[in-house]
């Protein structure tokens, strides 16, 4: 799948209907092939096939006007999602500012090419984007050999700062570097004296020439991201329990936790949920997944819509082991929001988890049930194939407890057609002999 349909494929309802309106904006005909063949690259996903949607917009086959279509569609889509995006993401507005600034110094309008960069300065202050503030300052400088009213030396100034900053973060990835790779050369953390910690205040303290380094919150996330990152990668989730309880604590203390950094904390926190899961410890899991709630709620409900489905899988992966009767229910309240079913993972998750909850209440007539409906869900058909065959296994189990034995037949060699020349069967085959 190339660019243009990888685009396509991953675009959400919202973003589909912004780009409706922003094509249909100017220029309007009742039949336009660019969103004809957005339309068709939308419906057919994988089954993709370039030579029929030719045919279906040019009768004469004609591939050089196709490929400039495609070319102008891909320049469309990057504009609409541009567009549609550029106020929710701090460094992506302060780049957007930053192009307007530019656009009119090109112009030669000096006076709103200063105006858009003081605005650009300010954005990127506000997301300590310090390589940004470099780009910026050397701007001011040279609009200083324009503008009376912008001192050089002010900006020469904090350029010098500036490039101290980058320098610190630079430090900074040294340092997360040199702790990675060292946590990756230690076999195991999962000891009662759990050395993590050790590790890396000894690295920080080698490696750091600055005291104030070891305090600096933007270490101590880096810091969280590469060590949380390594020990999910080996798997300790003792290690990684303790490691997160312990760094969730302090940031929470030291009150590091603010608006622009809110997506973090609600991360951490479902990463806490997870390890406490695995780790058997579903009181405590749950504990979590109402501050997860209560997280969502807050910055007025800034990052409610992404971490809906964490919510409620926190539930239905405790509440199965404890209470599958509450995970049923958690899974019938999930198929009532539009915007978790309108993702075709998240709909194949509510539906094999019912599944799987009556199959372990021995209510195998529901279990099937909700089997049978995968062949009308929308992430089936283009679902990994190891996922499918795991999904047809457990067919098969719940037919032979439900003793339909003619079907079970039937689907034992429909199953063994399918995945005849998978790679599925080739590891299977591997690991009998």
């Amino acid at each position: 799948m190339d660019i243009l349909n990888s685009i396509v494929a991953g675009m959400t309802k919202e973003q589909v209907r912004f780009f409706k309106l922003y094509i249909s904006r100017s220029h309007f005909h009742e039949d336009r092939l660019d969103s004809r063949l957005f339309d068709y690259m939308r419906k057919s996903g994988e089954d993709y096939e370039e030579e029929k949607i030719v045919r279906s917009l040019y009768k004469s086959n004609d591939k050089n006007a196709f490929y400039r279509l495609r070319n102008r569609l891909l320049g469309d889509l990057n504009k609409s999602i541009v567009l549609q995006h550029v106020d929710e993401d701090e460094n992506l507005y302060a780049l957007h500012l930053l192009s307007l600034e530019k656009f009119f110094l090109s112009k030669n309008n000096i006076k709103v090419a200063h105006y858009f960069l003081k605005k650009a300065e300010a954005q990127a202050l506000k997301a300590e984007n310090a390589e940004l503030l470099d780009i910026i300052y050397g701007d001011f400088i040279r609009l200083s050999h324009e503008m009376l009213s912008v001192d050089p030396e002010k900006y020469i100034r904090l350029r010098h700062e500036n490039h101290e900053r980058i320098r610190k973060l630079r430090a900074i990835d040294d340092i997360l570097a040199v702790v990675s790779y060292r946590m990756k050369l230690s076999q195991n953390f999962s000891s009662d004296e759990n050395p993590v910690f050790e590790l890396l205040q000894k690295t920080v303290n080698e490696f750091s020439s600055d005291k104030e380094m070891a305090k600096s919150p933007t270490l101590r996330f880096r810091m969280y991201h590469s060590v949380t990152q390594v020990l999910l990668q080996k798997r300790d989730y003792l290690a990684l329990e303790e490691f997160l309880l312990k760094t969730f604590n302090e940031f929470n203390a030291d009150k590091l936790f603010n608006k622009s950094n809110h997506d973090v904390k609600l991360q951490m926190i479902v990463y806490l949920i997870n390890t406490l899961f695995k780790n058997n410890k579903l009181k405590e899991s749950l504990q979590f997944s109402e501050k997860l709630r209560q997280g969502m709620e807050e910055h007025q409900r800034l990052l409610y819509d992404k971490y809906l489905f964490f919510y409620y899988n926190s539930l239905v992966i405790n509440y199965s082991r404890t209470d599958r009767d509450r995970a049923i229910e958690t899974l019938n309240e999930m198929k009532s929001i539009e915007k978790i079913v309108s993702i075709p993972f998240y709909e194949m998750f509510i539906y094999f988890n019912l599944a799987v909850c009556y199959f372990d209440k021995k209510d195998f007539h529901q279990s099937i049930r909700f089997l049978n409906q995968r062949h009308s869900l929308k992430g089936f058909i283009s679902a990994d194939k190891s996922l499918q065959f795991k999904i047809a296994i457990a067919e098969l189990m719940v037919r032979y407890e439900l003793k339909d034995f003619d079907v079970l037949e039937n689907k034992i060699r429909l199953v063994k057609r399918n995945f005849r020349n998978s790679s599925i069967e080739h590891r299977m085959s591997v690991k009998c002999s």
